[in-house]
């Protein structure tokens, strides 16, 4: 199995000529032509292994779809924080606690996402600058919705409810591609099992992933699915609720439309309380795969907020002479609230993680990741990077409106944003000097490791190989910089407590002042002033040049197969979780590949009765452990594991302890055959797996040694290149390590019970062209 860059068939079997076995388009598993029937000639491979490979990279950058994807990454962060929680007894209270905070936090960005839409169309579009003549001059496609124009569609309600359609159709997109991928991924149905017993049973060394419906959300998704898209029309519905009711009051003597408009308000908040208690009441079974299907109600909800959205708008849209827009719209504090809220929830999400982590106190707790408070740390990036979109849009849609003129000032043509976008676009100047300041501390760390590591170097090589001080500086460099991967923690523990201060400030600042940055500082000294009017400029700036990069990014990805490539490589770590928190999260890719992994093995062992050897590097190691933790213990005790270039502990580990920590991975290893990792320091993402146990039997094997040769000698007159985390099989090595497994597992069946694997005879008798060969 090849990991996150992706290789051929043929690059992996060594051979041009591949057929595929069994798979399609996105996912297959091929061998070498002459391999294709190596079952019917079970004399041709006596003792000889039988080589397949399993090709996964179209399910992370497949096709152009995979660009839009980019729009999602707060939602993929906030999923992340799902799984990041610390490694507590499974029937701990507040693991109920930590999800649902997480479950409440992921709603809060469809809420937001769907904010900003109506901040851009409802807001800036139909109800500032569509009624402001200043603004329309110019804009011939907005000459319709101005009141000089006198049409059926300069009514301020009828220009937000024509313009709420652009949020709704953000919403239904959303939605619609959670769906397809949903029916893709999701519902890609995991292998039967029946129950098994192997030579090590110990039951605090299960985890969640062994489980029978880990890899199988498709109830989970789409009962979050239908919460969120409710919940996103629902916020829509609310910004034109909020601009009928000023208008209403204003007025005085529309009694009707005010006493409507207060019914349709009971029924929206009535709609939200329902989503409350979907998102609350939907936590993962994944003790078996749920096949339940959903109740009416829940899947009647989106489509009951559609309805109730399409009797606001027509009661937005009813005559009401005399009423016009001025100043921002009604509802743009709404913004402070859900910042606000989302710090709530992080700091409560913060307290539940510090009672997980002393419930799993352990000796190896060192190495989790900022000591159990990954989770929360990442939750509130997600946060951020969700307010910088959605300001970043804003501002520079802002900006276009009115001509450039600073928003807020007394000569712009329209108000411009919330002033909150305003304050947090200030505040990341400051975060991007914490973030330079980290960085420049990583490079003098680098220097130092360098200069201690390049005294080492020569000493690990022949004595006979010519010495080169570039060459040793060259290797020395490259290890150290391996090396920052272990410091990635106090980056993310840096950004996120500056990113919740900052927020806080940037919160306090707008409702105090009630103004911009460079306006609240006028009366204040020169230079406060100064620097407050240059961070406002260059945050609004830096939050515009992110959102244009994304859709930069993502035009070059739809045209460029190659780039395409590079950005699916980005989300395959982000992407291996299942949708736990957030439906709109890009789809987790292993709920099609660990099937589709756990079905290739189980059927040919029980076809066959065979052994096999599976191995993966990189990403695919971690796709490897986890079908081999899906198959039933006695399958299980037919395969060995290899691994190389391996973030099982270094990444996983450490991040996700609940589901990866040292005992879920040594009891993986107990109930194997056998397991071996390969590892080098050069290597910027793999590292040792760090397993000690009972039996004696090691996994790591390493660090090998990158380059395979120093200097220049006779049988390598050129230099060797630092190899790092690609091509682990040019190390012989490699090719030992894995002649050792395949010799282990051997002609017979080591200690193996009586009872078969799923799909096998329920009387134990052995499957029909049983051949005794192994598979790797």
């Amino acid at each position: 199995m090849h990991g996150v860059g992706g290789t051929t068939a043929q690059d992996m079997l060594g051979d041009p000529r591949v057929q595929l076995i069994t798979g399609d388009d996105t996912a297959a598993c091929y061998r070498r032509t002459e391999d294709a029937d190596a079952e019917e000639r079970p004399g041709d491979y006596r003792g000889e292994p039988v080589r397949e490979a399993y090709c996964w990279s179209n399910l992370t950058s497949g096709n152009g779809a995979r660009a839009l994807w980019l729009i999602l990454v707060p939602f993929m962060v906030a999923n992340l924080a799902h799984w990041m929680r610390p490694a507590a007894p499974p029937d701990h209270r507040a693991q109920r606690i930590y999800d649902l905070l997480v479950r409440m936090l992921a709603l809060t960005l469809t809420v937001l996402l769907a904010a900003a839409a109506c901040e851009v169309a409802l807001d800036l579009t139909a109800w500032q600058c569509a009624g402001t003549p200043v603004c329309v001059a110019g804009k011939s496609w907005l000459g319709f919705l101005s009141p000089d124009n006198g049409g059926w569609w300069s009514a301020p309600g009828r220009r937000l409810a024509l313009a709420a359609v652009v949020p709704l159709l953000v919403i239904g997109f959303l939605w619609w591609l959670s769906h397809r991928t949903w029916s893709a991924y999701e519902s890609a149905s995991p292998p039967p099992r029946v129950p098994g017993s192997s030579r090590y049973t110990p039951d605090a060394e299960r985890t969640a992933l062994s489980l029978e419906g880990f890899w199988y959300g498709r109830r989970l998704v789409a009962r979050l699915r239908a919460a969120h898209t409710t919940a996103g029309v629902l916020t829509i519905a609310a910004v034109l609720l909020a601009a009928g009711a000023k208008a209403d009051g204003a007025g005085g003597h529309y009694s009707v439309l005010a006493v409507t408009g207060r019914a349709l308000t009971a029924v929206v908040i009535l709609l939200a309380a329902a989503t409350l208690v979907v998102v609350w009441r939907t936590a993962r079974s994944e003790a078996a795969p749920d096949e339940e299907s959903d109740r009416l109600v829940v899947r009647a909800l989106p489509y009951a907020a559609l309805v109730v959205l399409g009797l606001i708008a027509v009661h937005s849209g009813w005559a009401r002479p005399g009423s016009h827009s001025y100043g921002p719209l009604p509802g743009a504090a709404a913004f402070g609230g859900i910042a606000v809220f989302q710090g709530v929830l992080v700091l409560a999400l913060a307290v539940t993680a510090w009672v997980l982590q002393r419930a799993a106190a352990r000796d190896d707790d060192a190495r989790t990741a900022l000591r159990g408070m990954g989770g929360p740390a990442v939750a509130l990036l997600a946060c951020a990077v969700g307010g910088v979109l959605s300001g970043g849009v804003a501002q520079r849609f802002a900006d276009w409106m009115d001509g450039g003129a600073t928003p807020g000032q007394a000569h712009a043509p329209i108000p411009g944003p919330p002033v909150l976008l305003s304050w947090q676009a200030s505040a990341i100047p400051a975060l991007l000097v914490v973030c330079a300041v980290v960085a420049v501390l990583a490079a003098v760390r680098v220097l130092i490791v360098r200069r201690r590591v390049a005294a080492d170097v020569p000493g690990l090589y022949d004595p006979r190989e010519h010495p080169d001080h570039r060459r040793t500086r060259a290797i020395a460099g490259t290890i150290a910089r391996a090396g920052l991967t272990d410091a990635a923690p106090v980056l993310v523990a840096a950004t996120s407590a500056v990113t919740l201060v900052l927020g806080a400030g940037a919160v306090a600042g707008a409702w105090l002042t009630d103004r911009a940055p460079g306006r609240a500082t006028e009366g204040a000294p020169p230079v406060v002033h100064a620097a407050a009017e240059t961070a406002e400029s260059l945050g609004s700036w830096l939050m515009s040049a992110g959102v244009i990069l994304l859709l930069a990014m993502g035009r070059r990805a739809y045209r460029d197969h190659s780039a395409r490539r590079t950005i699916g490589i980005l989300w395959d770590v982000g992407t291996f979780w299942p949708r736990a928190a957030h439906p709109f999260a890009p789809p987790c890719y292993a709920e099609r590949a660990v099937p589709d992994l756990t079905w290739r093995m189980a059927t040919w062992t029980e076809r066959f009765d065979g052994r096999l050897v599976i191995s993966g590097h990189s990403q695919g190691s971690v796709l490897a452990a986890a079908a081999v933790w899906q198959l039933d213990l006695v399958t299980r005790s037919r395969v060995a594991l290899l691994t190389y270039g391996s973030p099982l502990e270094r990444l996983y580990g450490r991040w996700f302890p609940a589901f990866f920590g040292p005992p879920a991975l040594t009891g993986l290893h107990r109930e194997m055959d056998d397991w071996r990792n390969l590892w080098r320091f050069t290597d910027p993402i793999g590292g040792p797996i760090r397993l000690t146990c009972e039996d004696g039997r090691r996994v790591d094997q390493g660090p090998l040694r990158d380059p395979l040769a120093f200097g220049r000698t006779l049988r390598n007159p050129l230099p060797a290149q630092i190899l790092g985390h690609g091509d682990y099989q040019a190390d012989p090595v490699f090719d030992t390590v894995r002649a050792e497994l395949i010799a282990r597992l051997g002609p017979g069946l080591p200690g193996m019970p009586e009872q078969r694997p799923a799909g096998g005879h329920p009387d134990g008798r052995p499957a029909q062209g049983s051949s005794g060969r192994s598979s790797a």
